[in-house]
């Protein structure tokens, strides 16, 4: 997997300061994505043992809440299996810490993925340019759900992200 930055203090990809990894890779291509520099899995560089331990190291600090995932798309098929694992190595290391991933995929199509056992919210669907709007938490186009995920899981039905 290749990826694109390590974002040790964003405050604007989910609730607290987090870490963001940005991956490369991602086969929806929206019209007006502002990350179009992702799309291409062989972007950015390799994610290997030493980005592994920057990405862990700066979650180890006190001040932040949790890890996103975006990019590109992080559940692209060349990065989901890394992806998968790190997540799990967070939630191991960091029980306390959210874990937030975006995805051009749909719910009913990523809902029975492994990743789900790791991940407390999930943004869903892909940017449509036509339903762009700026004053959504946590979206680009009016058609993306912020997703409970452990909440939608136990209820077998979407349970939307409400922010306390």
């Amino acid at each position: 997997m290749n990826y694109m930055q390590i974002d040790k203090a964003s405050v604007s990809n989910g609730p607290g300061i987090r870490v963001v990894l940005w991956v490369a890779g991602c086969s929806h291509r929206c019209p007006g994505c502002q990350n179009p520099e992702t799309w291409f899995a062989d972007a950015g560089k390799s994610f290997n043992y030493f980005a592994e331990q920057e990405l862990f190291n700066c979650l180890a600090k006190p001040y932040i809440s949790g890890l996103t995932f975006s990019g590109g798309d992080p559940l692209f098929p060349d990065n989901i299996k890394t992806i998968t694992q790190i997540a799990c190595e967070c939630k191991t290391k960091f029980p306390t810490k959210t874990i937030w991933l975006w995805t051009g995929y749909e719910w009913p199509a990523v809902k029975s993925l492994e990743i789900m056992n790791f991940l407390d919210v999930i943004v869903t669907g892909p940017f449509i340019e036509s339903q762009k709007d700026y004053t959504l938490l946590y979206c680009g186009s009016r058609n993306q759900q912020v997703i409970d995920v452990k909440a939608s899981l136990a209820a077998n039905s979407i349970i939307l992200y409400k922010e306390n």
